[in-house]
């Protein structure tokens, strides 16, 4: 029988993870299509294991940057569920205060410092904050999560050249799922491996199955210690998948019904299952309380959200610079 070197505990609370994200984001689709969520959604369906395996290694100390694409990010950072739902809303009791909506998650308290709807703009962000932490001389890490579109912005390539020149401790983590919108990345990208491209600024580059939470976790543990010791950053390419499209109402025409149904069968949360219970760690009886668990979860984050108020209007002229 396959064994594992990660604990039990830890093992559990991974899948615990990947299925409060996967159930968060599906009941957060039912209530967009209620009408009740304003604004532009991008849910990460299929892509759980990404956030869940490198967020398992940091500290809450430590930061994080993301994309557009980053419910999952902020959940798996251990930001409440309740202020991501609120925050959705635009109700004053979410993370931003209602002011950020799903593009723009922020939560300083637990190291998030935020989703940005500009594609890799997030990339340099984190190399400033990583210069930061160098500069304080403690050690925490950055990690900041992007797509494979954003692989082909000058922000990356800027970003992964100041900190390498650095040697900031920022780790690098490209959600490769295959498309930057509806743009394959084999049209859009010059080279087969994303990772590869951690060659031209002299950091270790590492390809990663991004369907296991486990390899996730485990490649993440080692860019995360090395950067943490001073050593420099590091580039992840976790080859992903999401099982919705781009953004909530998108056509999908791009892609084929057997494409996805075909990733699908490689679901990180299904493969995990299957896994813990072949190895007795995880009992029917568990994984039925579990389900419950986060089930009641978001469902009271729901009702949070619809019983907050807005931001009143006396309110609008605060946090802002000027």
């Amino acid at each position: 029988m396959e064994q594992l070197l990660i604990p039990k505990e830890k093992l559990i609370e991974m899948y615990r993870k990947m299925l409060e994200i996967r159930l968060f984001e599906e009941k957060v689709a039912e209530v967009f299509a209620k009408g009740q969520i304003p604004g532009f959604l991008h849910l990460c369906i299929g892509q759980e294991a990404v956030a869940v395996g490198v967020c398992m290694n940091l500290r809450k100390d430590d930061y994080i940057t993301f994309s557009h694409r980053g419910h999952g990010h902020c959940l798996a950072k251990g930001t409440s569920m309740r202020k991501v739902m609120a925050e959705l809303f635009g109700k004053s009791s979410g993370c931003c205060k209602g002011r950020g909506g799903s593009m723009h998650l922020t939560d300083i308290e637990n190291g998030v410092l935020g989703a940005n709807a500009i594609v890799g703009a997030n990339i340099p962000i984190a190399a400033g904050a990583a210069l930061s932490v160098k500069l304080k001389g403690t050690d925490q890490v950055v990690v900041c999560f992007f797509g494979d579109g954003a692989a082909n912005t000058g922000a990356f390539h800027e970003g992964l050249n100041i900190a390498a020149l650095w040697k900031l401790p920022v780790v690098y983590v490209c959600e490769n799922n295959l498309y930057a919108i509806s743009t394959h990345v084999s049209t859009s990208t010059s080279v087969k491996d994303i990772a590869i491209r951690a060659t031209a600024y002299g950091i270790p580059g590492e390809i990663v199955d991004g369907m296991d939470v486990i390899a996730v976790y485990e490649a993440s543990k080692k860019a995360i210690e090395r950067a943490r010791k001073g050593e420099g950053p590091s580039l992840l390419e976790c080859k992903t998948y999401r099982f919705c499209g781009s953004f909530q109402g998108d056509p999908q025409e791009y892609r084929t019904k057997e494409e996805r149904l075909e990733w699908e069968k490689r679901c990180p949360i299904k493969t995990l299952k299957e896994k813990l219970v072949k190895l007795g760690i995880l009992t029917e009886e568990l994984d039925k309380k579990i389900h419950e668990e986060i089930k009641a979860n978001i469902e009271d984050s729901v009702k949070f959200a619809q019983e907050s108020p807005y931001p009143s209007e006396d309110e609008v002229g605060l946090f802002i610079f000027a």
